[in-house]
């Protein structure tokens, strides 16, 4: 029996992608579409009710501005804040999108608490990080979503070049949401068969290249941000959480240590299950993969640097 209630914060185009995945995929009973715009919420809600009988599925979704109707949610996807555009770096962003994340936070957690947070706003490893200071929950419990998005793109592009089905590649990627993501081509596999073995060197190069520039490329195409794959994405996320699937996914989790790392969020491959991360698993990194690692890091500790002194 379908008993998870899951509110999406952000009804604009990932809000209300991850909210219509979510109902398709028919694996809850009821999702929460909240924006402070009341109405595009009920709108684009009732848009995907509508669309229940022809998907056949009977996950019910509707819209609110009221965090009450919220209440015992069992996971929250924030999706809220301002897109990046042409032009903007995701650090732009901060203080805007970081005000409102720690004020989402907070509301949901006055009717829902202890719920799974999953952050999809950006810049995205900056806000997990605000999210679980405005939480107050264990790291298990918050966390981003970027890896999935990331290895998709970056699966999408090598299963154009080689002519093949997405449906065969794996992928990891780690560190930072950006230009500094760590795509890791020895443990790229099609099929079980190291990439290495079936493409050009210079052409790997090129596509993880554009794998790291992949959301600047959307932006410059479309004058906003993706949202059919990151929705999707998210969406993913909640579904292997709600099927306590243990699967593993790159996510923008909290390290303790890990890799050398502490007290910093940032992208690598975990184990989702029913109480969120069940595990952060520790990829055997040569030193080259170790250095863009830290490199990464060390970006995204700049930015953190950058919301602490803003003192929000």
């Amino acid at each position: 029996m379908k008993m998870s209630k899951i509110t999406v914060v952000g009804a604009g185009n990932v809000g209300a992608t991850v909210a219509n995945v979510l109902s398709m995929g028919d694996v809850v009973k009821e999702v929460v579409l909240l924006d402070i715009k009341g109405d595009l919420a009920r709108g684009k809600a009732l848009d995907t009710w509508q669309q229940a009988p022809i998907n056949y599925y009977s996950t019910f979704c509707r819209g609110t501005e009221d965090y009450a109707e919220t209440a015992d949610s069992d996971i929250v996807v924030i999706t809220a804040g301002i897109p990046r555009k042409p032009g903007m770096s995701r650090d732009d962003l901060i203080s805007t999108n970081a005000s409102i994340v720690n004020q989402v936070t907070k509301s949901i957690l006055e009717h829902s608490p202890n719920p799974i947070i999953i952050v999809v706003s950006n810049p995205l490893d900056v806000m997990t990080f605000a999210a679980h200071q405005a939480a107050g929950l264990d790291s298990s419990r918050v966390f981003g979503m970027a890896g999935i998005l990331d290895t998709a793109r970056y699966r999408a592009f090598l299963a154009e070049a080689l002519t093949v089905s997405p449906k065969e590649i794996q992928a990891v990627l780690m560190g930072g949401h950006g230009d500094t993501m760590v795509p890791l081509p020895r443990y790229t596999t099609v099929a079980g068969i190291p990439v290495t073995e079936l493409i050009d060197g210079k052409v790997l190069d090129a596509i993880i290249d554009r794998t790291k520039k992949g959301g600047g490329e959307l932006v410059k195409l479309m004058g906003t941000s993706a949202w059919y794959a990151p929705g999707a994405a998210a969406a993913q996320m909640v579904e292997a959480i709600v099927k306590d699937e243990n699967r593993i996914f790159p996510c923008c989790a909290k390290l303790n240590g890990q890799y050398g790392l502490g007290d910093i969020f940032i992208g690598v491959p975990v184990k989702l299950g029913k109480e969120g991360i069940q595990q952060i698993i520790e990829l055997d990194l040569n030193e080259e993969e170790m250095k863009l690692l830290n490199d990464s890091a060390g970006h995204v500790r700049e930015v953190m640097e950058v919301y602490q002194n803003m003192d929000l």
